[in-house]
This record gives C-alpha cells, sequence and structure tokens, in this order.
C-alpha cells in the first residue's frame, strides 16, 4: 500500500491497479509502483497478475477436464466426471441450437470461453484483501485477482474471436463474397459507401460488444467489493455476503453471454447470403 493507513482513495485506487511489468522511461526494466508509472512504459508493458491467473486459470480448467476424461467409468462416475459431462452436454446443446454450420470447432471452442470465462469471473468471490495481503508479505505491491476486470484480457479473447469471424466469413463465402457482404447490403451498389459505413461499423462492433459488456460488469461487481471492504467490519458481512450470493448468478450469466455472442457471431460467418 501507499502507506500503513490509506485513505478509502488510495486503498480503491490501489486495488484497482494491476502489478505492472515493462520498460521505465530511464530503459530500465522492472515493475511499476503507481498507476503514473505504468502509463510512462506504454503499450508493451504487460500486467504480471492479469496473465499470470489467466493462465493458471485455463491449465486448471485442461487439468480438471481431462482428469474426468482419463478416469471415465459407464458404471460408476465420480462427481467430477458428472459436472464434466453436465458441462458439455449443456455447452453442446447451445452450439446445436444455436450454430447453424457445419464446423468442429465451434463446440470445443464454446465450451473452453464458457469454463475459462467462468473460472476467471469466479475470484471476483475471493475477498478481496486475502491475496493482496499475502501478495504484500512477498513484497508485490499490486495484485489484482481477477483476470476479467482487465480490459486487455477481455479485448484479447473479442479480437481472438474477432479473428474467427473474418476467417470463417472468407472461408465460408470467399473474399469476393465477404467484400461483398460489407459493401452491397443493406442498399445495393449505388449506396456502397454508405453501406461499407454500416457494415463496418457493425463489424467492429462485435469485438468492442464483447469485450466491454464483460469488462464493465465485472469491474462493477469488483468495485462494489472494495467498497464494501471500506465500511466497519459488521456492515462489511452484512452487505458481501448478500451481494456475493448475487454476484455469483452475474459470474455465470456473463460467462454465458461470451459463450453464446461468440456462437452467435460465427454462426452469422458461415451463413451465406
Amino acid at each position: 500500500m501507499a502507506s500503513e493507513n490509506p485513505t478509502a482513495s488510495e486503498y480503491i485506487q490501489h486495488h484497482l491497479q494491476n502489478l505492472t511489468f515493462g520498460q521505465h522511461p530511464d530503459g530500465s526494466w522492472g515493475i511499476a509502483h503507481g498507476a503514473k508509472e505504468a502509463a510512462d512504459m506504454g503499450f508493451w508493458a504487460i500486467h504480471l497478475d492479469t496473465m499470470g491467473f489467466s493462465i493458471g486459470l485455463g491449465i486448471l480448467f485442461l487439468w480438471l477436464f481431462r482428469k474426468a476424461a482419463k478416469k471415465v467409468s459407464a458404471d460408476t462416475p465420480s462427481g467430477l466426471q458428472n459436472f464434466v459431462e453436465l458441462m458439455v452436454e449443456f455447452v453442446d446443446g447451445s452450439v446445436k441450437e444455436t450454430f447453424h454450420g457445419k464446423n468442429k470447432v465451434i463446440a470445443p471452442l464454446a465450451l473452453t470461453i464458457f469454463v475459462w470465462v467462468f473460472l476467471m469471473n469466479t475470484m471476483d468471490l475471493v475477498p478481496v484483501d486475502f491475496l493482496p495481503t499475502i501478495a504484500a508479505m512477498l513484497g508485490i505491491p499490486y495484485f489484482k485477482v481477477v483476470p476479467t476486470t482487465d480490459l486487455n484480457a477481455t479485448l484479447g479473447m473479442s479480437l481472438s474471436v474477432f479473428v474467427l469471424i473474418i476467417y470463417y466469413s472468407i472461408k465460408a463465402k470467399g473474399v469476393s463474397g465477404f467484400v461483398g457482404e460489407l459493401t452491397l447490403q443493406p442498399f445495393g451498389k449505388w449506396m456502397i459507401p454508405f453501406n461499407l459505413l454500416l457494415e463496418g461499423v457493425g463489424l467492429l462492433a462485435k469485438p468492442v460488444s464483447l469485450a466491454l459488456r464483460l469488462f464493465g460488469n465485472l469491474y462493477a461487481g469488483e468495485l462494489i467489493f472494495i467498497l464494501i471492504a471500506i465500511l466497519p467490519w459488521g456492515l462489511q458481512w452484512a452487505l458481501s455476503v448478500p451481494w456475493a450470493i448475487f454476484h455469483i448468478l452475474v459470474i455465470v450469466l456473463q460467462a454465458f453471454i461470451f459463450m453464446m455472442l461468440t456462437i452467435v457471431y460465427l454462426s452469422m460467418a458461415h451463413e451465406e447470403h
């Protein structure tokens, strides 16, 4: 923390600051100690906490599902196997109802997105001071534990989906078909500039909406937990428990929305007009 007895403003700013590694203006490399130092590092700085938790939770997802697959049993299924089968059937049903093309990548992609985003969102239920306090004891100045409250993470995932949208649009329609879709709809060849503007904005809005929706909801939830932590101890318990219970719905819902929008956008990319 910036001081032994931080003000409410310092406390909030500290908990919303990522552990940033990059190049200082003097040319040296290291960790930023404050928002200004992080901003001075520029575009190529990296948020170590976001990367660490997102990669770690991704590995956890792969390990759990691989463990369930290796020990699968039709006679005596374990609790983990039942959970994994439930997730697979749920995602498979969502894909079958929403995706109208033929692509073996969509269902595994949707499953990965749902479980991975859900795990990252779930970190918001960890008490706001628990892991940052442990990190401070180890000399780590900042430790933001919810990757989806970092716009870099949500935008990175949405841009990956955007690349797939472009790829499958060109694969299904060809380059001429994709360009024609952007320039000739909805008003024909006499309105090409207007069509391009209209369709271009709609295309670019897809990754932006994916990133901002997830980031905004989780960032707001984290901020409310931090504000509750400032309150007296009795009020903390009275408010944090109901908010945590309600926030479970937000965590699941945002993972589901990100997955469903991905399926819808990729289904639209496979459609030929």
